[in-house]
């Protein structure tokens, strides 16, 4: 199931690993008696099937049971579903005056639980629960998860692959630089060069802020024009064969400014502390607890006070940008080899500015492993 003018040195996911990811969930599936899985038009179809499809009203996915793949599908998307790479199974379809939940029980079997995709919405909860035996109805998130949560060496080698693309586009941008020059036009260039170097379509997401709005970790809204002696931070990343990068700099154009100098060697330092705290079996609220040490020996926070760290340490990554191991306090997950998780304690000083650092790590079985190299000073990336 390779991908059509797929030209990168990394291999994208074949059938083979698709195949054995369902063998692995039918496996869970038996040792914790549900007899069917459903899987929603998420990104845990992707992972077990290939089939990428988004979120609408009308149901479309997938209900694995111990000896078959059905694909629920509606009867007007049919051709077009027979067109898109997945795994051979067998498609049901469904018309609109029927109920697709009705479908799903079918499949599901008079007997046993079954097990909802995670990301489902509550309307497909709700829904299957007027056919069937609300008991009978279980969170498959534990049993998905648990399975996405730990990388493969193909998926770790895209994830690498994508950030070293990301990384490369952060240098071009800091060469391109310069006052005047408006965010929305750096946005624009970073997509366009994230769509040069092969990336699923181009940017994924793209945060580039200036000056007081780099306080605001998820940028500010409007446009921005780059004034000299700003603070600068790009936040961006991309998908290749699904599996996303994402990757924060912060810098100013030109040094002399100790302020900020001081601040980014805070920031630098805490994000070493969470590498450093990152040891297999260590519990993932132990890095976040990390960095809050390190900032706390200068004065920051404490917890989520500012100036201080306002947010997690940072979370997992893969077919989501977002999704386990989170590292927070509370999660007790100890880490393991193939978890992958991106370490951005940022610090903010409210009204002045922020600093995130961002890069990834994955874990092997010797240990914690940076996918990009830290940025270097306080003027490049």
């Amino acid at each position: 199931m390779m991908q059509q003018g797929w030209n990168h040195p990394v291999a994208a996911i074949t059938e083979t690993e698709r195949a054995e990811r369902l063998e692995s969930l039918r496996r869970r599936m038996r040792e914790q008696g549900i007899a069917a899985t459903l899987l929603g038009p998420t990104e845990s179809l992707r992972y077990f099937t290939g089939l990428v499809w988004h979120l609408s009203e009308r149901l479309l996915g997938a209900v694995v049971t111990d000896d078959k793949l059905t694909y629920i599908v509606p009867g007007f998307e049919l051709s077009r579903v027979e067109t898109l790479p997945h795994l051979p199974g067998e498609i049901a379809v469904w018309q609109e005056e029927e109920s697709p939940s009705a479908l799903v029980a079918s499949l599901a079997g008079a007997k046993g639980l079954l097990a909802l995709d995670d990301a489902l919405p509550l309307a497909f909860y709700h829904a299957c629960s007027k056919v069937m035996d609300p008991a009978r109805l279980v969170d498959g998130g534990p049993l998905i998860n648990g399975l996405r949560l730990i990388k493969s060496e193909t998926e770790i080698a895209l994830i690498k692959y994508a950030m070293g693309l990301t990384l490369d586009i952060h240098a071009k941008v800091r060469g391109m630089l310069q006052p005047g020059i408006a965010a929305s036009e750096v946005i624009r260039y970073i997509d366009q060069q994230h769509r040069a170097a092969g990336a699923d379509n181009g940017s994924s997401f793209c945060i580039v802020s200036f000056g007081g709005a780099t306080a605001l970790p998820h940028g500010a809204d409007g446009e921005q024009i780059l004034q000299k002696g700003d603070v600068i931070l790009v936040d961006t990343g991309c998908r290749l064969d699904g599996y996303h990068s994402d990757l924060t700099r912060t810098y100013m154009l030109d040094g002399g400014n100790a302020e900020f100098e001081r601040a980014w060697t805070i920031e630098r330092a805490g994000q070493q502390a969470v590498f450093d705290g990152a040891k297999l079996g260590a519990a993932c609220e132990t890095l976040d607890a990390a960095a809050r040490e390190t900032f706390g020996s200068h004065g920051l926070g404490p917890d989520y006070r500012l100036p201080g760290l306002p947010h997690r340490a940072g979370h997992g990554l893969g077919l989501e940008i977002h999704e386990g191991p989170f590292i927070v306090r509370g999660n007790k997950t100890p880490l393991a080899a193939g978890m992958c998780f991106s370490n951005e304690p940022m610090v903010v000083f409210p009204g002045q500015f922020g600093v995130r650092l961002e890069d990834h790590i994955y874990m092997s079985e010797t240990g914690a492993n940076w996918f990009t190299k830290p940025a270097k000073d306080p003027v490049s990336v």
